[in-house]
């Protein structure tokens, strides 16, 4: 027996001991509700499994899916969730923040609440509200359009502009708390760098491009993540404005799941369509983490 790997082992142990035990109670929860769930998932996607029976399948549910024209069409729409939701959702919050950071403090707070009381208000309540500004009859959408002579829309029953007006609502409620993160994030950048760079002779656009940007990554990174993750899970919007229509137009992994699962009990089919979303959201995080990593410190 190596007695020299078992004391550097054992010395480790001790050194690190009250790390892991002060993380131990995040650490279970985290396992128990996160990693748990997600191989139960898996077990469960290799079994034609609904009520009332289970049959071993292996890959077969994954093989259904990935041949299924509808599957692939609700996972198109879900990347044209985060493909137009994220990106505007980063940019326009940066743009807000970068324009109000330097007014005063009664300016901030009222963008800040503004911008946040979307957060505060239920999905549920925010869908109803934009189902009633989208109705193709007397909503305000196209009250707006018919003040400049332009003939109503049918937002959502038209394949042309259903998953676009859905994206729309997705982005409304999704600025708030980027917007606070990078007012606060831009609030601890000291401005002896702006300071330096005025000195220099750099313009508004140069300070923000070479300073503000890269020292907002961390932030950026955070924001990205969890924008993307959102929009991964898109469900409600697509629940009460179009259920998935016209013509799965508008479903996501997400909602098809919940139809799968509970309208049509296929539950081992709807667990390797959450099997795949959680593939595709790790996966996803893992290239940001990258993309976004910081070397920047102040």
């Amino acid at each position: 027996m190596d007695w020299g790997f078992y004391a550097m082992v054992r010395k480790k142990i001790k050194k690190e001991f009250w790390g892991y035990f002060f993380i131990a109670p995040f650490l279970v929860v985290f396992l128990l509700f996160e990693i748990y769930p997600y191989i139960a998932s898996f077990y469960l996607s290799l079994f034609d499994y609904g009520l009332g029976k289970k049959h071993w399948i292996g890959l077969q549910n994954y093989i259904h899916l990935f041949s299924d024209s509808v599957f692939l069409k609700s996972l198109f729409n879900t990347f044209a969730f985060v493909i137009g939701a994220v990106p505007i959702t980063v940019i326009f919050s940066l743009f807000v923040a970068n324009a109000v950071i330097r007014r005063s403090a009664k300016v901030i707070s009222f963008f800040r609440a503004s911008f946040y009381l979307p957060i505060v208000a239920s999905q549920v309540i925010l869908s109803i509200t934009w189902l009633w500004i989208y109705n193709p009859v007397n909503g305000v959408a196209n009250y707006v359009l018919s003040l400049v002579g332009v003939e109503p829309v049918m937002w959502l029953s038209n394949p042309s502009y259903a998953l676009s007006s859905l994206i729309l609502v997705v982005i409304t409620w999704s600025v708030g708390q980027p917007i606070i993160l990078y007012l606060a994030a831009m609030g601890g950048i000291p401005k002896t760098y702006y300071e330096a760079a005025s000195i220099d002779g750099a313009n508004s656009w140069r300070k923000f491009w070479h300073i503000t940007l890269p020292l907002l990554k961390p932030t950026t990174l955070y924001v990205v993540i969890t924008s993307t993750i959102a929009a991964f899970q898109t469900f409600v919007v697509v629940q009460l404005l179009t259920a998935g229509g016209p013509n799965y137009g508008t479903s996501t992994i997400l909602y098809l799941l919940y139809e799968t699962a509970f309208m049509y009990g296929k539950l081992g089919l709807a667990s390797a369509m959450g099997v795949i979303l959680a593939a595709f959201i790790s996966v996803i995080a893992i290239l940001q983490f990258k993309f976004f990593k910081s070397d920047f410190e102040y």
